[in-house]
């Protein structure tokens, strides 16, 4: 058992990494989120609506990275 604080421990030491696949399916997940929150009758203030379009952006450019970079990167 580790002694490690938490915030201490190495993402190495649990093999807790994930793969670009996985990475890019999970933002995938949470763009198709997202959108549905956004398609919802109750999100039309302005404020949210803005907020939730300024997430989608970095979110679909996030999932292109990582799709668009060489395997070896």
């Amino acid at each position: 058992m580790n002694r490690r604080p938490e915030s201490e421990r190495s993402d190495w030491t649990d093999l807790d990494l994930l793969t670009r696949e996985e990475a890019h399916g999970r933002l995938l997940a949470e763009i198709a989120e997202t959108d549905a929150r956004l398609a919802e009758p109750g999100t039309s203030d302005g404020p949210e609506r803005e907020l939730l379009r300024s997430r989608l952006r970095a979110l679909r450019e996030a999932a292109a990275d990582l799709i668009d970079r060489p395997k070896g990167d």
